[in-house]
């Protein structure tokens, strides 16, 4: 009898397969799809706090932020038009993370992070070199194309390539080259907003051509993947590429797996109303509520507004950009536990000591916060070590996300879903994410101004309730190959009335036993 969060792991197979040279490899330059999403992430909130770039493109921010001195420090940065500048990148990432689905599925996961690169590229150029606000804003809807695109491939890629022992490192790569794009680009941040005249924003901006070129790059000379080829009626090819990847010749049952997926999921002709199922409950269950709770976390407001944050709570603009680079720097560090610890602890474990991690702390930061700031925002003289503590309490919440809801979120949407509705069901998991981040990016400065110090606890609070929602619903996937991960949900205390016992094992068989197949 599982236990109350279905810690039930067995499903009875265990592929053969050796973490080789070259599926490490290719894993770490699939992985750099992260780059550009990091990146942009810190970026944003960096030029935003740069005082040439708000004289330039958002004068009455400028004033209120240099000039008024005497206003809520609250409520300084309040402005939908810069507010408008960060989040209106993540409605255009939604929108193409749909269109990638179909990509992804019939082309493969390659051409879609090709078509990522690119259009990152061309929005960092115009972003670099922009005149008007129109500009910018065109710039980041072109970068939310490129995100859209990656996001929705990159993760699938990883967790298709990696052997199940080592899937759960292996896709955590992703979520790393996120946290080293955002520290390299606090890091940039610091050093070009030093640039006398005022213009080290367009470097700033300018920069994320480097990790655009880098994936579009890597996307070339990538292979694709078994699953992907396999869907594409490429067999033979596959299992030649299955053979090399795993390092060993006895891939029979694993490839003959895949090849009863892919045949399974050619009798589904419409994967998204396919996702509505009943016996995909669990699945569309996950694919929305975990990037839905991952951006309630409140990591995006550190992430995106740090050095605003750390302005307002008493920082000048130089230690701001700092303070912003150590909480960066944590973000790398951590996700190295992740790393160490996914596949020998789980991802539950993970989860659940993260939660309770950035709970603690976050309730601290809100009450130090509180205590100097009041509800009118006047801090009056902030002594240094007040501060450090704020962002000491900081640097431990960002370092819990960075070992459970940062890696994990993109990791278990990625691995549990059935390949029939594989490629759909990750469209919704990115779509929610950007979905829900383009709305904190949107309203958080508004939500800072309205509910101060109250605003950290809003986000313990949904911490909590993410926290008790993983406890008792999601079961553990740690060691369970990806296209045998149906096993879980019936086991599962909850979701076995959802996913009948023989609700995937009928379609496999069919496709076994060479029935005929509807290609979509």
């Amino acid at each position: 009898m599982p236990a109350v969060g279905g810690f039930d792991m067995g499903t009875g197979k265990a592929y053969p397969g050796n973490l080789t040279l070259y599926v490490t490899v290719t894993c770490v330059v699939a992985a750099t799809g992260g780059l550009i999403f990091g990146y942009d992430i810190g970026i944003s909130g960096g030029v935003t706090s740069m005082g040439p770039f708000l004289k330039k493109f958002f004068p009455s921010v400028y004033e209120k932020e240099a000039l008024d001195k005497s206003t809520n420090q609250y409520c300084k940065f309040d402005s939908e038009t810069l507010t408008l500048f960060t989040s209106s990148l993540y409605l255009a990432a939604l929108a193409a993370s749909l269109v990638a689905s179909k990509v992804t599925r019939k082309f493969g996961r390659k051409l879609s992070m090709l078509v990522g690169g690119v259009l990152f590229c061309a929005g960092a150029i115009i972003n670099g070199f922009a005149k008007a606000v129109w500009m910018l804003i065109l710039g980041r809807i072109l970068l939310g194309f490129g995100i859209g695109f990656a996001n929705q491939s990159v993760p699938l890629y990883l967790s298709e390539m990696a052997p199940y022992k080592y899937r759960g490192a292996l896709n955590i790569g992703f979520q790393l080259s996120i946290t080293i794009g955002i520290l390299v680009a606090n890091i940039l941040n610091y050093f070009f907003a030093k640039i006398k005249g005022g213009w080290g924003w367009r470097l700033s901006l300018g920069g994320a051509v480097v990790p655009a070129l880098i994936i579009t790059v890597g996307s070339l000379v990538l292979p694709d993947t078994p699953n992907s080829m396999i869907e594409r009626g490429q067999h033979d090819e596959a299992k030649t590429k299955l053979i090399r990847i795993r390092g060993v010749d006895d891939v029979e049952e694993e490839f003959n797996d895949l090849v009863a997926a892919s045949e399974a999921s050619k009798l589904v002709e419409h994967p998204w109303r396919n996702l509505m199922q009943r016996k995909h409950r669990p699945h569309l269950t996950m694919a929305i509520l975990i990037p839905f709770f991952q951006q309630l976390t409140g990591i995006n407001v550190i992430n995106f507004y740090a050095p605003v944050l750390f302005k307002t709570i008493g920082f000048h603009d130089d230690a701001s950009l700092m303070s912003a680079v150590i909480t960066g720097g944590v973000l790398v560090v951590a996700t190295f536990v992740s790393i160490y610890g996914v596949d020998k602890w789980g991802r539950r474990f993970l989860f659940l000591e993260g939660g309770i991690q950035m709970i603690i702390c976050q309730i601290i930061v809100a009450t130090c916060i509180g205590v100097k700031f009041g509800v009118d925002g006047e801090p009056g003289n902030l002594p240094k070590w007040y501060a450090a503590v704020v962002v000491l309490f900081i640097c431990i919440y960002v370092a819990g996300f960075a070992w459970s809801w940062g890696p994990l979120g993109w990791l278990v949407p990625s691995e549990i879903f059935p390949l029939e509705i594989r490629s759909a069901a990750q469209s919704v998991n990115v779509s929610v994410n950007m979905f829900f981040t383009f709305l904190i990016a949107q309203v958080f400065l508004n939500m800072l101004c309205h509910m101060k110090f109250g605003l950290f606890l809003f986000f313990a609070f949904f911490v909590l309730v993410m926290s008790l929602f993983i406890y008792f619903f999601l079961p553990e996937t740690k060691g369970i190959p990806i296209e045998e991960m149906s096993e879980i949900w019936k086991r599962h205390w909850f979701w076995s009335r959802y996913v009948g016992a023989d609700s995937y094992n009928n379609s496999l068989e069919m496709a076994k036993e060479n029935h005929p197949v509807k290609n979509v």
